[in-house]
């Protein structure tokens, strides 16, 4: 099965009731090595499959079932119990008494009630359960006679379901699917749910979604909405798991029976159970997704929206996960968010938060809420940043829990998208910069990333006061990082450095380059990361842009950085890689002739053998528009026609088919590209005959 249970799977364990003939003397406060022992000794029932067990029998019987029972009291909702009797090795003897023909309905109900809890919460219970193959008998005892029995079998079934550890559900099993559609049929409640677990965790591919439309299974549990409250909520996340990212599934789904489908969820959005309506919402979320063409109805999108504001009231689970849910609706849809704007959403979730302790998983997600608000609408930045809120954010930076810390940087980053929120007041580029600047020592990886992506934003909003920045301590501890073992440290800290170094003074880009080392940027170019490299790039294109002599880093000290980057060009890296690389050549092309020479010599490089046609004629007949773009900008600046060697340029390029391929080109369907290819042509023409074009 899947890693996680989904929908209506209820994390709770619950006993089942003792029944009438139970004893009043449950053995409470007997430790757990004698315990285990007797459970150990009881052994198999005696006389099973041999005509019945006499009075000694049905004592030794009795006697498990006691054992059996008070594990099972021990080990709910106590996770010290449950991996004391895990160390003591209990697991095999109560999924033993499973697997008896002969064990009587009370000592299988205790076992499968044991079973159940061990599993739930608990990955070495789990484990230990599905090691001793629980699974298969207690799917076996769906099948027996006694309902209790049955009860306590897809109860612990269904807890099982939950751990990522569980086993896979082959849906595409004609036999495994008919078992399915069984239990959806069933009477019980409890097997009922059990089959929507198991729907839910047989989700992982395009293919097993598909196999579950076919067979009709999202149809048979929207008919089971008008169930109760627990089967129509496992059904609610069933049918989200089956249309999950499925554009042909949640298609299908939406326009069976005219919709009727669709219908009956939005129609849940308004129930009186908190659970049942933040469901609907998740399911049809997921349908929006999915199958934009068939949520487009903006009252039922303003709707959702004011739903989940609503249900961040809620206490628990709910109101803890109402946030994320509307972070998930509004990502990145500027007219989501600004529907959600017109419903007060910031005030909403801001009063919320200050209303209430930091110390919660519901802090968390509406920070992440307020993050995603804030990254598109500049009205949503400007009604967060009351004085209230910016020291509560400066607050939540140095908070204990790494989560909090996280969810401040995440609101921080797209908070500075806007330049004037670091212009002044409680929240100015002074004030965060700092703590932001600590986090980057932080013990947690998610920490810094998120810190770093903060950083990165605001360094492009203080071009003109990047002194703060410089004066920091920043760069060393994003050189430091740039060193990291994690290539997403290495990425966020080179990107960082990329922004701080746009539109840099020369003197502080000496800074920076003397602190990163000509060495280190040699090798971050030469990164096993594609998007480091292409970060690494960007940082060396914004090197060389603006100062002539900036083009020294790279061509000078033994041209170390630019065989680097003429490494990854004839090794056609990723198109980003090849983009940015062509725009750093092109820099250092406008400037002296040296700079060109170096250029040309990474273009078409002085070979003995000419069998290895230059990379050029490749970028040149890239699909990537920009790359071709990138490319003839290069071109351009090298054969600029007031320079005294540029037709020796034209005739090496002309030789090594390069002009050929851009006369190619004069229909290039990309008008940029069009408009750079008259210009290379042209300056040709200024350059040389027109018998030799």
């Amino acid at each position: 099965m899947p890693a996680t249970a989904r929908g209506g799977a209820r994390p709770e364990e619950a006993s089942p009731a003792p029944s009438a003939s139970t004893s009043a003397s449950s053995c409470m406060g007997t430790r757990p090595e004698e315990l285990t022992a007797r459970l150990a000794a009881a052994g198999p029932a005696p006389g099973s499959g041999c005509g019945g067990a006499g009075a000694g029998g049905e004592e030794v019987e009795h006697e498990r079932v006691r054992a059996l029972r008070e594990i099972k009291n021990q080990i709910i909702g106590n996770r010290t119990k449950k991996l004391l009797y895990l160390r003591l090795g209990a697991v095999p003897s109560v999924v033993a008494a499973l697997a008896e023909p002969g064990a009587s309905p009370a000592a299988l109900v205790q076992a499968a009630a044991a079973a159940g809890s061990f599993a739930c919460g608990v990955e070495d219970g789990a484990r230990a359960v599905l090691a001793a193959g629980a699974v298969e008998h207690l799917t076996r005892l769906l099948a027996h006679p006694d309902e209790k029995v049955v009860d306590a079998s897809a109860r612990a079934l269904r807890m099982i379901y939950q751990s990522r550890l569980a086993p896979k559900f082959d849906v595409n099993s004609g036999k495994n699917m008919d078992f399915v559609l069984s239990l959806l049929d069933s009477e019980n409640e409890n097997v009922t749910e059990l089959a929507a677990a198991i729907i839910s965790h047989s989700c992982e591919s395009s293919a097993e979604q598909l196999s579950l439309c076919s067979a009709g299974v999202p149809q048979k549990l929207v008919s089971l909405f008008g169930g109760s409250m627990n089967i129509r909520d496992a059904c609610l996340g069933s049918v989200t798991a089956v249309i999950r990212n499925n554009r042909d599934v949640a298609s299908r789904f939406a326009s069976t029976d005219h919709g009727k489908g669709f219908r009956s969820v939005v129609g849940l959005i308004h129930d009186r159970s908190p659970r049942t309506r933040l469901l609907a919402c998740l399911c049809l979320i997921a349908l929006g997704h999915a199958s934009p063409c068939h949520f487009q109805d903006k009252q039922i999108k303003t709707k959702l929206i004011m739903v989940l504001l609503e249900l961040i009231e809620e206490p628990g689970h709910v109101g803890d996960e109402a946030p994320l849910a509307l972070t998930t609706l509004i990502k990145d849809s500027f007219e989501l968010q600004k529907q959600a704007l017109t419903t007060n959403a910031v005030e909403k979730l801001s009063n919320h938060l200050l209303a209430n302790p930091l110390e919660t998983r519901r802090a968390v997600t509406i920070l992440l809420a307020l993050s995603e608000l804030c990254s598109k609408l500049e009205e949503s930045r400007s009604q967060l940043m009351s004085v209230e809120v910016s020291t509560l954010l400066l607050e939540a930076l140095k908070h204990d829990w790494a989560d909090i810390r996280v969810a401040a940087c995440s609101c921080l980053k797209n908070i500075s998208r806007s330049p004037k929120v670091l212009s002044g007041g409680r929240l100015s580029c002074d004030t965060v910069i700092g703590p932001l600047v600590q986090l980057l020592n932080d013990s947690s990886t998610s920490v810094q990333v998120a810190a770093l992506g903060a950083i990165c934003n605001i360094a492009v909003n203080l071009t003109p006061r990047k002194s703060v920045l410089l004066h920091s301590g920043v760069v060393s501890q994003l050189v430091h990082l740039s060193k990291s073992m994690d290539p997403m440290l290495r990425l966020k800290s080179v990107w960082a450095l990329r922004n701080i170094m746009f539109l840099l003074s020369p003197k502080d880009k000496d800074f920076i380059v003397k602190e990163l080392t000509l060495s280190t940027l040699s090798s971050l170019i030469c990164d096993s990361e594609h998007f480091v490299q292409e970060q690494t790039l960007a940082l060396v294109h914004n090197l060389v842009d603006g100062y002539v002599d900036s083009a020294n880093y790279v061509i000078g000290e033994d041209g170390m950085v630019m065989d680097a980057i003429a490494r990854q060009l004839n090794n056609a890296s990723a198109p980003g890689v090849c983009i940015q690389g062509m725009y750093v050549l092109a820099n250092i092309a406008a400037g002296n002739e040296l700079n060109k020479e170096a250029v040309m010599n990474v273009l078409l490089p002085h070979r003995v053998d000419h069998i290895k046609p230059s990379f050029v004629v490749n970028f040149l007949q890239s699909k990537d528009k920009q790359l071709r773009v990138a490319t003839l900008w290069c071109l351009l600046n090298l054969i600029y026609p007031k320079c005294e060697a540029s037709s020796g340029r034209v005739v090496r390029l002309q030789n090594a088919g390069v002009i050929l391929q851009v006369k190619s080109m004069r229909n290039d369907p990309f008008l940029d590209c069009k408009l750079r290819v008259c210009m290379v042509l042209e300056h040709c023409m200024d350059n040389a005959d027109d018998c030799f074009m």
